[in-house]
């Protein structure tokens, strides 16, 4: 990966500024790329702590462990493969794909990625993002070619509202699926399922069409991880204490500093699939005046950026409105309410950490 405008900081160096950076990801290491997040490095099935509440939370640790052992098994041939997939009576639904149906901060993605290290090279995973952005710069054809000899492709936060995407990377998974490509994904609800508070099964297994048959649903029920018994999320800071704490970021000159609303500006000019490069290096986040978000493209934009940050375990120190608040009522009334949702839940996660790990200034510890 390359990032131009990104120098290594001299010892004096003072926090960088995200708006000064302009990431460039070369197409021919994407699918090197595809791999689970740094927050998910070491993730197994292992380290999955089922809520004692709901059952179907090891129920889904169980079948996934019992589909990587699959994946382990099957001879390597395409021709062995292929039998596994073939579109007929006597192929049993869902022996080439898994799909984790559950509602936000119940762990998917943590499984997802757990079944990918339990799994045999060659393996992929990536967001559905992040895969047409593949689509985007290799080709369709040249990316059927790239993912053909996988034996495993996880797919995160599959878009259901988007019908043109949705269509193309289903087309694109019925090619992989002929060559003998195991899948599995998670998906966002779409638009017009606000009052469930759940991702629907039924409105992927719609949106994939004729794929629906290779799919078997792991339903995991549960709240959000991330605020079980856990404080709310804590005051913005002062502006000036902002500026303060970036001296006690974690790692020594590895912290970002931008106003927010300059920051939002920057995002329009960064494509979302180089969201991760703008964050190379970088360990901790700060931004100055935080203001509630009221266009939607640029709120999606920050949608994608604190996915990113989340992956990374980026602690956030923020002034100005709480980040609870960065989303009108209204917004979180549209259609696009799950994302605004799970952005609320990563920030408030990340500022938290940021509170926790970040001292106030004049205090260290």
């Amino acid at each position: 990966m390359t990032v131009s405008n990104m120098s290594q900081a001299s010892p004096d160096a003072p926090p960088v500024a995200l708006t000064s950076r302009h990431p460039v990801v070369p197409a021919d290491r994407m699918v090197a790329e595809m791999v689970p997040p740094p927050r998910f490095d070491g993730v197994r099935f292992s380290t999955y702590i089922p809520d004692p509440a709901q059952p179907s939370q090891a129920e889904a640790v169980r079948r996934l462990e019992h589909f990587a052992a699959m994946l382990n098994t099957v001879g390597g041939g395409n021709e062995t493969k292929r039998r596994w997939f073939r579109r007929d009576k006597a192929a049993a639904p869902g022996h080439s794909g898994i799909y984790l149906d559950g509602g936000y901060g119940v762990g998917k993605t943590h499984l997802l990625a757990s079944l990918w290290h339990a799994a045999p090279a060659p393996k992929s995973l990536c967001t559905f993002v992040e895969l047409t952005n593949l689509v985007g710069a290799l080709g369709f054809q040249q990316t059927v070619q790239a993912l053909s000899g996988h034996r495993l492709l996880c797919i995160d936060e599959f878009e259901l509202d988007d019908p043109g995407d949705t269509v193309l990377v289903s087309t694109l998974l019925g090619k992989l699926v002929d060559a003998g490509v195991k899948l599995a994904a998670t998906s966002n609800t779409l638009p017009d399922k606000l009052g469930e508070g759940r991702f629907a099964a039924v409105d992927f297994m719609r949106e994939i069409q004729g794929l629906s048959a290779h799919f078997a649903s792991l339903r995991i029920d549960g709240d959000d991880y991330r605020h079980r018994g856990l404080p709310e999320a804590p005051a913005p800071a002062a502006d000036d204490d902002v500026v303060t704490k970036t001296a006690h970021a974690p790692g020594v000159h590895s912290a970002s500093l931008d106003d927010f609303p300059a920051l939002l500006d920057h995002l329009a000019t960064v494509h979302p699939s180089r969201y991760g490069a703008l964050l190379e290096g970088v360990r901790a986040v700060f931004w100055r005046g935080v203001v509630p978000v009221h266009d939607q493209s640029t709120a999606l934009r920050l949608v994608v950026l604190a996915d990113r940050m989340y992956d990374r375990e980026i602690p956030v120190v923020a002034s100005g409105v709480p980040f609870d608040a960065i989303f009108s009522d209204e917004m979180l009334g549209g259609g696009y309410k799950k994302k605004y949702l799970r952005a609320i839940s990563r920030l408030v996660a990340m500022a938290r950490d940021g509170a926790e790990r970040i001292p106030e200034p004049g205090r260290q510890g």
